[in-house]
């Protein structure tokens, strides 16, 4: 029997947002990454993020929401 050697890929590295990062949709305050399968990222702020969550969920996506700071 022969061993097949199987590795678990690296999570994405995915940088902290900061107020520089705007929106891919509009000029907003980026609030959420999104990582697709192909390793490409996508910046949102929440109302589009909320928009298209489901697609980005439905096509395998990792998401990263930052969290809001007091």
């Amino acid at each position: 029997m022969s061993e097949i050697a199987t590795a678990t890929p690296e999570p994405a590295v995915v940088k902290k947002l900061t107020l520089n990062d705007r929106c891919d949709s509009c000029s907003a305050a980026a609030k959420v990454t999104a990582v697709l399968k192909s390793g490409l990222e996508l910046i949102f702020c929440r109302h589009h993020f909320k928009a298209q969550e489901a697609a980005l969920v439905g096509a395998g996506a990792t998401i990263y929401e930052e969290e809001d700071e007091d």
